[in-house]
């Protein structure tokens, strides 16, 4: 079967930096719903587009992409003192961005009386390789093409 809108598509992953260093690697394989529900990255989608289970391919992504340019907007410097107690190096918290939206921040250090946090994703900014070998296709459930997501083992329960 070929991947197409609607399938449910099974791989597993390798992202890299450029010169080669790993930065993950899928220990279960990903499962994803193909055909624009924003379930992985869209040029992933466009280079598996019409292949089959046994296909392998490496992509040199851009960081614009992969997961975004930064954007320093995103940087927050808060008094420690408007956190619950407890906040640490490593933890997320929502909050809002300069427009009012809800998003989420990494806590990237805290010093003396401040919180740094940054509301970028961790790889954001990074030119990324992605080494991806699909294992599995199926179509995808009705249930699952209402929801937009993938359900049941490796995917989302409800």
């Amino acid at each position: 079967m070929k991947i197409s809108k609607d399938t449910v598509v099974t791989l597993r992953y390798k992202v890299a930096e450029p010169g080669g260093k790993l930065i993950e690697e899928s220990r279960e394989p990903m499962v994803y719903l193909h055909g624009g529900y924003n379930n992985t990255l869209p040029k992933i989608e466009e280079a598996l587009d019409g292949k089959e289970a046994g296909y392998e391919v490496t992509l040199q992504l851009a960081p614009a992409d992969a997961f975004g340019v930064r954007d320093e907007s995103l940087l927050r410097v808060i008094p420690k003192s408007e956190f619950p107690p407890g906040v640490k190096v490593g933890g997320q918290l929502e909050g809002r961005t300069d427009d009012g939206q809800p998003h989420v921040f990494h806590v990237m250090k805290i010093k003396g009386h401040e919180v740094h946090l940054d509301g970028n994703h961790p790889l954001a900014g990074k030119a990324l390789k992605f080494q991806l070998k699909v294992t599995g296709v199926r179509m995808a459930s009705g249930e699952e093409i209402q929801h937009g997501h993938v359900h049941g083992e490796h995917g989302h329960h409800h």
